[in-house]
């Protein structure tokens, strides 16, 4: 970095969701007179292509490519969704900002709004993530759970795709036949020509339109994060689940801005840091590590500062959601800390351990397998 212009550069994935993340971070330090220049990054994560992330092998499999650039010196930080990173860093590195959290709840989008208990029996909802899929089975045996990978711009648009496809299909149909008629009558059953309806989409169902998904999913679940700052959220109907019963995946909503330690990370927490998020995803983060989850455990942590304690809720479930232990547990904020790793310890004591070491082993299998 260069303490003569105040400029530092800054790791970032390549996705849109990560890039307006990260303009997000470039902005806040940019009006404390500290200038950013982004790099893009392709990680381990980005360049696979076919399987779920919980089968990527390691934790961190969207941050450790971002980090090794700091960690060289080559670049001046990174920027991650903090959910991504792995509980355990290197001891050079350090959280240095983590600005005020986004919603850290999941949403059920659907084609027309239909909430989660409404769903038809069997219904397909698809998931990447084990923990969203044993919550959603723990509440819905009978639901049909289908993986779903990508960007949010893609698991939205093969969510909207067929029944946008069916919509213009029936209207390019009824625009022939009427094309057809040779008794003159110019009425048809709808108000509007295809191009007319097409010209109306917003652009995320202009862009549904050119796919054609393998799998027809009645729902999908998303964090509502990552559709909020993805622009998406106010075209799409969907469901807020709420994050004390269906819970979210430890700092979910939240961003987070490494760097070595040092003057700069000083620097960029004096600027960054908004002290709530960091005492709730502190919490949340301190308890999965003393379980012993990551990507491959359906664990939900979720910590809400209140006053003078921090009142913390987790699920830890079998995957396939028919086994759980939760608890609620009001934590003292003036020792939040340890009170997060006592806690973790007890659920781990509780058979929390036992249920997190079951999923390791299926996921084992299933592998194996495929």
């Amino acid at each position: 970095m260069s303490t003569r212009d105040e400029r530092i550069r800054l790791a970032t994935r390549g996705s849109a969701l990560a890039m307006r993340q990260a303009e997000t971070v470039k902005s806040l330090l940019s009006e404390r007179r500290l200038s950013a220049e982004l790099a893009e990054v392709e990680t381990t994560g980005d360049q696979i292509s076919d399987e779920l992330i919980h089968q990527l092998g390691t934790t961190g499999a969207f941050v450790r490519s971002l980090d090794e650039k700091v960690l060289s010196g080559e670049l001046d930080g990174s920027i991650h969704s903090m959910k991504d990173m792995p509980t355990d860093q290197p001891d050079e590195l350090v959280i240095a900002g983590i600005p005020e959290r986004g919603p850290p709840n999941d949403v059920l989008v659907t084609p027309n709004g239909t909430p989660l208990a409404d769903l038809p029996e069997g219904a397909t909802v698809g998931t990447a993530s084990l923990r969203r899929e044993a919550q959603l089975r723990a509440e819905r045996p009978d639901l049909n759970i289908e993986p779903l990978r990508g960007n949010v711009d893609t698991r939205v648009q093969k969510l909207l795709a067929p029944e946008l496809t069916r919509e213009y299909t029936a209207r390019l149909d009824a625009e022939e036949a009427d094309d057809e008629s040779s008794d003159g009558d110019d009425e048809t059953e709808y108000d509007r020509s295809p191009q007319e309806w097409f010209d109306d989409l917003a652009e995320i169902e202009r862009q549904a339109l050119e796919r054609s998904p393998d799998t027809e999913y009645d729902a999908i679940c998303l964090a509502e994060a990552g559709l909020k700052r993805s622009g998406l959220l106010h075209h799409l109907e969907y469901e807020p689940l709420r994050p004390t019963q269906f819970v979210p995946a430890p700092a979910q909503g939240a961003i987070a801005v490494t760097a070595l330690d040092g003057d700069l990370a000083e620097r960029i927490y004096s600027i960054l840091d908004h002290a709530p998020t960091r005492v709730e995803t502190t919490v949340e983060r301190t308890i999965l590590a003393e379980l012993g989850g990551g990507c491959v455990a359906p664990v939900g942590i979720y910590a809400r500062l209140r006053g003078d304690v921090v009142d913390t809720v987790v699920r830890v479930l079998s995957r396939d959601g028919s086994e759980e232990i939760r608890e609620t547990r009001e934590l003292p904020v003036d020792r939040y800390g340890d009170a997060a790793r006592e806690f973790g310890a007890d659920l781990r004591e509780k058979g929390g351990a036992e249920l997190i070491e079951q999923a390791r082993r299926e996921d084992t299998d299933e592998a194996k397998r495929s």
